[in-house]
């Protein structure tokens, strides 16, 4: 019997026919398929040497019951061939893992995506997604493998992690002890967001400034508020663990104006048309990332409010001011 190498689209809903039948412990043969399917015993027969060959689907015979079954019982066909909408959201998806190159995540990713899709690769363009729809490479850190498993675990797990950190205003490593919440990704640099016992307070840490993290046997509750994202009071600005709510309202003028309009930075935004440009107003707990934001407009960009936000903007001018005398 010929031997397919290639899936039609058509025989998609065949193969999770025939996924289904087997995982429910029916112990169907090729002969039951046919007449239940109302297809040819020879395609049947195809479908399945095709699932064991390409797809890795652990199927057996067994010669008492006379009909196939899953050697692995929680083995299912992945959901994700069903469409060629979903189809192409993995390739893209396997572009956009470039995104996490240098962390643990990476490889376990791309191994899965791509034992998911290589099967049903467009012969005809293999390399669409990688050659033509291209995520241009960001600075990013390295996260330390042992780091990493330790912190996944204390989520998996709710226990609390141990590690030295250096933060931005420290001489040195100083201990913290820390319940993890989540894991967060900013712009090439993967964070813990976390409970500080030491501090009393939650926090953020990168990983990168992160040593000899130890995974503790004291376990805690996870907070019905941890996530993250509810923190963030609707602002788009990354990753800061802002407490204090601030309302902002600054003016762009040229091409920062366009830059400002193209983009929804927070939940609650108003922006105003003006001649010169727009002025946008929002709320927002990430106050240093707000700061962030503005000052990479530089001149074309002016805060109103908070009086705070002003102060800090005359500060950064007059220390670049002051800093452009020295060169």
């Amino acid at each position: 019997m010929r031997t397919r190498k290639k899936l039609p689209n058509t025989a998609l809903p065949r193969l999770y026919f025939i996924d289904e039948e087997i995982a429910a412990g029916k112990y169907p043969n090729t002969a039951g398929l046919a007449k239940k399917y109302e297809s040819s015993k020879s395609s049947i027969s195809r479908d399945i040497d095709f699932m064991k060959n390409s797809l890795g689907a652990p199927i057996e015979y067994d010669a008492k019951y006379r009909g196939y079954y899953y050697s692995e019982k929680t083995f299912r066909l992945p959901g994700s061939f069903t469409t060629a909408e979903n189809m192409q959201a993995l390739g893209m998806a396997k572009t956009l893992l470039s995104l996490y190159r240098g962390t643990p995540l990476y490889d376990a990713a791309r191994n899965l995506l791509e034992s998911i899709t290589s099967p049903l690769v467009d012969r005809n363009n293999p390399g669409l997604y990688e050659n033509r729809i291209v995520v241009p490479p960001v600075a990013a850190s390295n996260v330390n493998a042992d780091t990493w498993n330790i912190i996944t675990a204390g989520l998996k797990e709710n226990r609390v992690i141990t590690f030295e950190y250096r933060g931005t205003w420290d001489d040195g490593f100083k201990p913290r002890r820390v319940r993890p919440y989540q894991l967060l990704f900013d712009t090439g640099v993967w964070y813990l967001y976390g409970y500080a016992e030491e501090r009393k307070a939650i926090r953020v840490f990168s990983l990168t400034r992160m040593q000899n993290a130890v995974l503790s046997a004291a376990a805690f509750t996870l907070p019905p508020d941890y996530d993250y994202c509810s923190r963030a009071d609707g602002s788009n600005f990354g990753v800061f663990a802002g407490e204090k709510k601030y309302r902002f309202s600054i003016a762009f003028y040229d091409e920062s104006a366009l830059w400002v309009r193209e983009h929804q930075w927070a939940a609650n935004q108003v922006i105003e048309e003006y001649d010169e440009g727009v002025k946008i107003t929002f709320t927002s707990t990430q106050y240093n990332k707000v700061l962030e934001w503005m000052l990479s407009q530089g001149c074309r960009a002016i805060p109103f409010e908070p009086a705070k936000l002003v102060e800090d903007w005359k500060y950064h001018a007059a220390e670049m001011e002051e800093l452009s005398g020295k060169w």
